[in-house]
């Protein structure tokens, strides 16, 4: 018998794979989870033998699931998105199954599992040992809503202003206040699409409308039409930028 735990923060795509799960009565579905924090609890809790594990969830993402582990079970990642497949092999993961996935495609994924040796579970020790080596940055940050915490992916975050010991994250449809302070943030986003441009203002590149330059500063016209100063210490970031 092989302990299996589901991870997946879609309810849709947890109940198919409890539903081809069933054809196979050596695989005991301990728990499911919906958002990476609680996967590692369970993961570490249970010891698994088998995880499906979907990559773009709140909290933490797949990957970053994989490095907080303190037992490392046997991985089939479970995603819409393809460009991660080459870094899931990476890992090691026994398949990568695309959704929407059929139940013949899951089969092929679970004739897998016992073809693995135990070398399969020292290699990915291995390989998540230098992942946590290297730098990782939030994909998803969770912020406190009265008595809840919502999910802000990190790629929608227009720009990120200070707010006294907080910091203000501005969205298309919004804005949110966040617990960390705005260096604490920049230091946890990933540098190639957040700029600090002001001691008070980081910026997502990937939603400048236009700059405009003056003889010592610059100002940004974010696409949601706010207009962000460039101090004269943060030029560099912005020219950077510039081809």
């Amino acid at each position: 018998m092989k302990k299996v735990i589901v991870v997946d923060d879609e309810d849709p795509a947890r109940s198919l794979v409890k539903e081809y799960l069933e054809d196979y009565e050596d695989l005991v579905l301990l728990d499911e989870c919906n958002n990476g924090v609680d996967a590692v609890k369970s993961i570490n809790n249970f010891k698994p033998d088998l995880v499906f594990l979907d990559i773009q969830m709140p909290g933490l993402t797949g990957f970053e699931v994989l490095q907080k582990l303190d037992h490392m079970p046997q991985i089939i990642f479970a995603t819409a998105y393809d460009e991660y497949a080459f870094q899931a092999f990476q890992v090691h993961a026994l398949d990568y199954l695309l959704k929407p996935y059929t139940r013949e495609r899951f089969a092929e994924a679970i004739q897998l599992v016992d073809q693995r040796s135990e070398n399969y579970l020292t290699q990915i020790h291995s390989l998540v040992s230098s992942l946590n080596e290297q730098e990782t940055y939030l994909t998803n940050l969770l912020v406190s809503v009265r008595q809840k915490l919502i999910n802000i992916p990190a790629a929608e975050i227009i720009r990120i202003e200070a707010n006294g010991d907080y910091a203000k994250l501005v969205t298309s449809t919004g804005s949110h206040l966040s617990n960390y302070g705005i260096s604490a943030l920049e230091s946890k986003l990933n540098p190639q699409h957040f700029t600090r441009v002001h001691r008070s203002a980081i910026i997502n590149v990937s939603y400048i409308k236009e700059v405009y330059k003056y003889p010592s500063v610059y100002e940004v016209v974010m696409t949601n039409d706010d207009v962000v100063k460039v101090s004269r210490s943060y030029l560099e970031n912005i020219r950077k930028f510039i081809v």
